[in-house]
């Protein structure tokens, strides 16, 4: 018995050495890609099916793709069974049969619909796995997966349908390769590459035959190309769903979907949404995410060690720029909930079935109206410094969008006056004099001249009307000082708040 014991724990160990081995060798070898030259993703070639049987188009074959490295019997009587189902050989009663119970659910014309659809995801661990898998037992016909990463034997925790076999595999690959043996008439197009913005327009690409994606899953778990994705999407008008960390949260029951502009509660969901309102995208995208605060003796993100700063640039500790250098906690079955709740959201979407979703509350009548504020604050201001007569008009603009005040007001002051913490009747304001002749700028002349404000987003706080009347009356355009009206805590904390935006400055282009 001790020397089974033994034999197991040496054959596990193997089995983590060269997993590790495989993916140390794939990361370094994305990195030397990435400063030498542009990336390439591995893809199936495909080629459209003629549709006789209003089933879904295709690619034929999958051969084109990378061999599995470790392949079985099993893995190769697979292949043979999809490559005869994606030419058409296979029955489509059976297909039917197996998406019985959904096709009950959704109608058949429902059905029909998801049967013809065409979706990506994008990133394909714990969530995006447990996405694609249920996609693909639903119907989806075309599924393209968008990961650069692979199993590891942490990824076994939380991933949908990995095994030991499949450690060091590329994610997408592995996907393919589980299930392929459940769906094997559904297309597959595996893309081995990090998403970024130079890559969007891409992979988020028509079908080789040009059917347009009819949805965007994204499951990345890294804010930079979070946000590219999202926006891109935004801006190009493809229907897309964002999953928000899974991790450090262990109550499935407050996991809901509502607009981006309402998420709340983790930090990827936090800064994501900051990032997209600095880029004037403040609602219109549906996103999974918890309502689970934190407490005590819940898992959380710990502070990196000491020692792990003085080694230098922490962005340089992790094994591809931008991206995190600390594990983070995951209770393996959070990310199943996500995923499928993501899963859920498309197959309802596409298919036409009555989404009743609680709403959020809708905000941007009230970001309409603090924009409107500061226009006539900077206004108030211009006018006493050029000495302006009341009667004339100046037509002055202000460099500010209302994703800058949702940002502001939301995530920086979390709608609550600075000044008492009333969450009623809210406004921006400049906290500082602008000094003497700087507050408007001018370019052209005559009937070609623009007026605008010189402010900025790290120049305005949150009060509540009343507070911010007094303000402008008090100081902006009297003698007053901050120390006249204010605590010296409500000075210090204005302070770190203006310091916090300027830092977010560089986010709004």
């Amino acid at each position: 018995m001790d020397s089974l014991a033994s034999n197991t724990k040496v054959q596990f160990a193997a089995t983590a050495v060269v997993s590790a081995a495989v993916a140390a060798t794939a990361v370094l070898g994305l990195q030397r890609l990435q400063h030498d030259e542009p990336w390439k993703p591995k893809r199936a070639k495909s080629v459209a099916v003629n549709d006789d049987d209003r089933r879904p188009k295709a690619p034929v074959s999958l051969d084109h793709l990378a061999p599995l490295p470790n392949a079985d019997k099993e893995d190769a009587r697979n292949a043979l069974l999809a490559r005869r189902a994606l030419a058409g050989d296979f029955d489509n009663e059976l297909i039917l049969e197996q998406l019985a119970r959904n096709r009950v659910f959704l109608t058949p014309e429902g059905l029909d619909r998801l049967r013809s659809a065409f979706v990506v995801v994008v990133g394909c661990g714990g969530v995006g796995s447990h996405c694609a898998s249920a996609l693909a037992r639903s119907g989806v016909s075309r599924l393209r997966f968008i990961d650069f990463d692979q199993v590891t034997l942490s990824s076994l925790n939380r991933h949908a349908v990995a095994t030991l076999a499949d450690v060091g595999l590329s994610k997408v690959q592995c996907l393919r390769r589980r299930l392929v043996a459940i769906t094997p008439w559904v297309g597959f197009d595996l893309c081995v590459e990090k998403f970024d913005g130079q890559s969007a327009g891409r992979l988020l690409g028509a079908w080789e035959d040009g059917q347009e994606p009819d949805f965007v899953v994204d499951a990345i778990d890294n804010i930079d190309s979070k946000v590219e994705l999202l926006k891109y999407c935004h801006d190009h008008k493809i229907p897309v769903i964002s999953s928000m960390g899974a991790g450090c949260k262990s109550d499935p029951t407050r996991i809901v979907v509502g607009d981006i502009g309402t998420s709340t509660d983790d930090g990827l969901s936090r800064a994501t949404r900051r990032r997209l309102k600095l880029k004037g995208v403040t609602s219109g995208i549906p996103v999974v995410y918890s309502t689970e605060k934190e407490g005590e003796g819940k898992a959380k993100l710990l502070p990196l060690p000491d020692e792990e700063f003085q080694k230098g640039n922490v962005g340089d500790l992790g094994v591809l720029k931008d991206f995190r250098v600390r594990i983070l906690p995951v209770l393996g079955t959070m990310p199943a909930v996500f995923g499928y709740t993501v899963a859920n959201h498309v197959i309802c979407s596409i298919s036409g079935y009555p989404i009743d979703y609680v709403p959020g509350k809708a905000r941007d009548k009230m970001y309409d109206g603090i924009l409107a504020f500061v226009q006539s604050s900077e206004e108030k201001i211009v006018r006493q410094e050029i000495k302006i007569r009341p009667d004339e008009g100046l037509g002055l603009k202000v460099p500010i969008n209302p994703g800058d005040i949702a940002f502001l007001v939301e995530d920086l002051y979390k709608a609550k006056s600075v000044v008492t913490g009333l969450p009623t009747k809210l406004v921006l304001i400049r906290w500082q004099k602008p000094p003497a002749g700087t507050a408007l700028v001018r370019i052209g002349e005559g009937e070609d001249e623009q007026k605008s404000s010189n402010v900025k987003i790290y120049d305005l706080v949150c009060m509540t009307k009343e507070e911010a009347v007094r303000h402008q009356r008090e100081i902006l355009q009297g003698t007053k000082t901050h120390e006249d009206l204010y605590s010296q805590e409500t000075i210090e904390l204005v302070e770190s708040k203006l310091k916090e935006a300027k830092e977010y400055q560089k986010y709004r282009q």
